[in-house]
């Protein structure tokens, strides 16, 4: 473009006008989309995300609009945002410094993460054995149906829109999988998770209730969910000349900065590499910012720096933002012509998908988690199907208070998870390689799976007992005592008592 061109004008819509455009489109339609969940008792009652419902307006308002000759989202720029709000959301939730507020043992911590890294690997390897067979029944007739789509499932349940996005695209784009999903079957299965994480969640609970199984108890939100600025003067204070809000922001494009450098460096190294390395962007943003965190720590207690510049409210508001933001762009992206053909495929992976973690969860919550099952269940349950908030506002329906040491427990879990879920990252380019690398594969998965379900069942299966008889759950408000939970006591139980 000539300088002698270039102004603000139509004339320059695309380099101009088109992201502020499709940013006021997301915006304008998660507003909507709340308003819908606030007035529809149907959505609201059933903790269907205004995201997800903004996203479905202006998926259904475009398709509308394209009768009509008009174009109104631009499918390549909210594949765009998807995509980097999923490692901005990461990286903001990697940099909070918020510590566990119970005292949680530490086999509990670890069986949290393998919980985790045993439904992704479910959802692997069943996933991907679906399709596998779905291959060898289509392959030689006009529709066939890629065996490597089936291992999305994970991706799209367990990490939401934007992992799901990036890899669809990925396997579409390596001619060997003869997948065309364009990023819409992803984004299709992610919203479908969403769904599920709601409506079953809901569900769960209204059935337990009228089991009197659990109790649903109404109080006040606990204090640390509220911006208590500056409570020891070491914080930023508000009044300074740049707002406490930017330095957050910029923690945060830090962090991204850091993993794109990285990610440049990956793909400049062998063809290996380059291949891991676009598909993870939220991985190593989370990875940065885990570095920036540590280095800001040393520099706090070697009295270098004097404040506390990272709050953990506001990268709460940050993550929920781009999280908020990732899914109405994802919804809104789905080509319906891209998802015709694979119609079938999706309704077996959502089915089998939603069943296989539903008993897996609900297994490990009753063995594992005792005392506070139901309240897990849901923030498992939450999380492995739709995101993290799912899960969190699941829980908060008989948790108003977080009581239990649920949350704490995801919060302490995030490292083993990671751990545990790394080799299904790894094996993603594998499996995309060839039919036989897939089985393989999913051979693989199976084995981890295996090995992470014996761990969780490890005292039913090798007949040991619990060595510790008590779980923290809470700390009473008003005298300040612990109050303990024994394994083969329920939660409600002790609520009665107190």
């Amino acid at each position: 473009m000539n300088n002698a061109d270039w102004d603000f004008t139509l004339a320059n819509y695309g380099p101009v006008w088109a992201l502020v455009v499709q940013l006021g489109l997301l915006l304008l339609f998660l507003m909507l989309g709340n308003i819908l969940r606030r007035k529809i008792p149907l959505f609201r009652n059933c903790l269907i995300p205004s995201a997800l419902l903004g996203g479905g307006l202006l998926l259904v308002t475009d398709i509308v609009c394209s009768q009509f000759g008009l174009i109104l989202v631009d499918n390549r720029i909210m594949q765009v945002v998807t995509y980097h709000c999923l490692a901005i959301g990461f990286a903001a939730m990697s940099l909070k410094t918020e510590k566990s507020t119970h005292k949680t043992k530490k086999c509990q911590v670890v069986e949290f993460g393998a919980l985790q890294g045993g439904t992704y690997m479910l959802q692997a390897f069943v996933g991907l054995g679906i399709t596998v067979i779905l291959f060898l029944i289509t392959q030689y007739g006009d529709n066939v149906i890629s065996y490597i789509c089936g291992l999305i499932l994970p991706l799209a349940f367990g990490q939401g829109p934007g992992n799901a996005l990036s890899w669809d695209i990925n396997f579409t784009n390596t001619p060997a999988t003869l997948f065309e999903g364009n990023g819409s079957f992803g984004l299709s299965l992610a919203s479908i998770g969403f769904v599920v994480a709601s409506v079953f969640g809901v569900i769960y609970i209204n059935i337990h209730k009228k089991k009197g199984n659990l109790i649903v108890r109404n109080s006040k939100i606990s204090s640390k969910f509220v911006d208590q600025t500056n409570l020891t003067g070491r914080e930023i204070p508000d009044n300074e000349s740049i707002d406490k809000f930017t330095i957050q922001a910029g923690f945060v494009a830090l962090a991204y900065a850091l993993s794109f450098g990285f990610m440049c460096l990956l793909g400049v190294i062998s063809d290996f590499t380059n291949s891991i390395a676009w598909g993870f962007n939220f991985l190593w943003a989370s990875l940065a910012a885990m570095l920036i965190k540590f280095v800001v720590t040393k520099l706090r207690k070697k009295k270098i720096m004097n404040r506390d510049y990272i709050n953990n409210y506001q990268m709460d508001r940050i993550s929920g933002f781009a999280f908020d933001l990732m899914i109405v762009a994802g919804v809104s992206a789905i080509e319906i012509d891209d998802i015709k053909r694979y119609l079938l495929p999706i309704i077996i992976l959502s089915l089998i998908g939603t069943l296989i973690t539903y008993i897996y969860i609900r297994l490990v919550a009753k063995h594992c988690f005792k005392g506070f099952e139901h309240e897990f269940f849901l923030m498992s349950f939450g999380t492995l199907t739709g995101t993290a908030s799912n899960g969190m506002i699941l829980m908060k329906e008989i948790d108003p208070s977080l009581r239990t040491p649920t949350s704490s427990l995801y919060i302490m879990s995030n490292f083993p998870a990671m751990i545990m879920i790394a080799p299904l990252l790894l094996l993603l380019n594998f499996a995309s390689k060839s039919l036989m690398h897939a089985v393989i594969a999913c051979a693989i998965f199976f084995v981890l799976w295996t090995i992470y379900t014996i761990y969780l069942f490890r005292r039913k299966v090798f007949k040991k007992k619990y060595k510790d008889k008590q779980v923290t759950v809470w700390t009473d408000e008003e005298t300040g005592e612990e109050l303990t939970l024994e394994k083969d006591n329920n939660l409600e139980q002790v609520e009665k008592e107190k």
